[in-house]
């Protein structure tokens, strides 16, 4: 493990000491190098957003495509980068355990695994399971002996299960196994933030925004708050209309929205010498 790997991963372990912090999803190298530029200090990867950059929808990529997306990133900054890793793309112990090794690999200094199936029928891995998936992952790590911080996501609030009871005892049990930090997206009410954030404490809970200000989910015991897929959908909707107005219209007054070419050249002036 090279020591700027290390060092990243130590980084991001003390930023979740203490305070809040924004942690923004790239969805390519090139907004990876602009969100460090713009004084981010850890960037997570957004598995819709990567999805829609190769052209196929949320869940439609394997392993291999987010294990490269993994690489590309970690390679192209400087910061300390956490993976959406799905459910690590297994069901069983075993393989999510291979599949943490496999990631741990890349870089990455943290990394996340949700307990969702991808299945309408069944959308959440029955408990036990759920949890030993999480213990599968911890040992998976600690193996590796890398001291990559393992996130744990409890879905369902985004797959039609919304129980905060439920949610909150999936999210203690994943605390119990291992789990570095906590996160149930789709939770946005005071209460349900706060009742998480009471049940795992004193280990951080990551928020997703859902446009609430960093200052009140802060306030609320939010250490981690990212942005999901966000960034990539207000991205991809200004293309969309610029697109939709010159298709339908045969206008182009949206492209005056669009960033000025010396400003993105900027962004990216010194990176001529990682051409290969």
């Amino acid at each position: 493990m090279s020591q700027s790997v290390a060092a990243r991963r130590a980084a991001f372990r003390k930023l979740h000491e203490s305070g809040c912090f924004v942690i923004p999803n790239p969805w390519d190298v090139g907004s990876a190098v602009m969100l460090q530029q713009l004084g981010f200090k850890a960037l997570a990867s957004t598995s819709a957003g990567m999805a829609w950059m190769l052209g196929r929808p949320d869940n439609g990529v394997t392993r291999d495509d987010v294990l490269a997306h993994l690489r590309d990133l970690v390679a192209a900054v400087d910061l300390p980068v956490n993976a959406d890793y799905e459910n690590a793309f297994a069901d069983d112990p075993d393989g999510v355990a291979a599949s943490i090794a496999a990631a741990c690999d890349t870089g990455i200094a943290g990394v996340s695994i949700e307990d969702s199936t991808g299945r309408p029928d069944a959308p959440l891995y029955d408990f036990d399971l759920a949890v030993a998936r999480v213990a599968a992952a911890r040992a998976a790590i600690d193996r590796t002996g890398g001291d990559v911080l393992l996130t744990a996501r409890s879905e369902g609030f985004l797959v039609g299960r919304p129980d905060l009871d439920e949610t909150v005892r999936r999210l203690k049990a994943f605390s119990a196994a291992g789990a570095d930090c906590l996160y149930a997206p789709g939770i946005g009410e005071d209460a349900q933030i706060a009742a998480v954030v009471q049940a795992v404490a004193p280990k951080p809970v990551n928020i997703l925004t859902m446009g609430r200000p960093v200052a009140e989910l802060a306030a609320l015991g939010a250490r981690r708050i990212s942005v999901g897929g966000a960034l990539a959908r207000a991205a991809y909707g200004g293309f969309l209309r610029a697109a939709r107005e010159i298709a339908g219209d045969g206008t182009f007054a949206a492209l005056k929205e669009g960033a000025p070419g010396r400003e993105l050249n900027g962004f990216f002036a010194d990176r001529r010498d990682r051409r290969g």
